[in-house]
């Protein structure tokens, strides 16, 4: 699964929709959590980063605690799921970032790992969002979640899975209206190993409220 992440801007950004974050976002994200209102940009403003909630609140629930929110969909059932299938066809995004947390079981703990691109660049996960609306209120609430796949070689001896990672030009394809859900699914597979690398972590990303340089510091 993917549970925390970072989005720093930065010079280098080949990615799509790291190249709008400068001028939405001035400050870096360095432990993003579930619930946080984080950039995106979706299918229907391909060309903007918009705030959505991060933990999909699908349009049916009845209200805002009707069911547990889903940070993250496995690939490999997105088409089982009623819900996810329509949201594929529709409502697709892009969630930049520039690494991702993941714990390593050990016998001392869980100890966290910090994984990125070799060239540190920012690049996006494969998301799905929704739009719900409170029906007493007629707040509307947007949220998102990020797709997972099978994990590559870099990341297997940390977890067995790791979120979906999307070339530059996967992520024009992503963005597509005219995409075919065979193409749209061939996009979800594990990133290169070849082209990430990882790093041990302070314990400080544990707890979302440490939103601090420190987080990212190699051990």
């Amino acid at each position: 699964m993917c549970g925390r992440y970072s989005v720093i801007p930065k010079a280098k950004r080949k990615s799509h929709a790291s190249k709008f974050l400068e001028s939405y976002q001035q400050e870096a994200n360095y432990n993003a959590a579930p619930s946080q209102k984080l950039p995106v940009v979706t299918n229907d403003h391909p060309n903007e980063v918009q705030f959505f909630s991060w933990g999909l609140q699908p349009f049916w629930a009845k209200d805002a605690k009707a069911v547990k929110r889903s940070i993250n969909a496995r690939a490999e059932t997105l088409i089982e799921k009623p819900s996810f299938r329509t949201l594929l066809k529709s409502k697709r995004c892009l969630v930049p970032a520039d690494g991702f947390y993941e714990w390593q079981a050990s016998t001392h703990g869980k100890v966290p790992y910090r994984v990125l691109l070799k060239n540190e660049e920012l690049f996006s996960f494969a998301g799905l969002w929704d739009e719900w609306v409170d029906r007493s209120s007629g707040e509307v609430l947007h949220t998102y979640t990020i797709i997972t796949t099978s994990a590559n070689e870099v990341v297997k001896p940390i977890h067995d899975r790791m979120p979906v990672i999307l070339s530059p030009e996967a992520e024009e394809l992503w963005l597509d209206e005219h995409e075919t859900q065979e193409n749209l699914l061939s996009l979800l597979k594990p990133f290169k190993a070849e082209d990430m690398k990882t790093y041990q972590v302070s314990p400080l990303v544990n707890s979302p409220l440490n939103n601090v340089p420190e987080v990212i510091n190699s051990l």
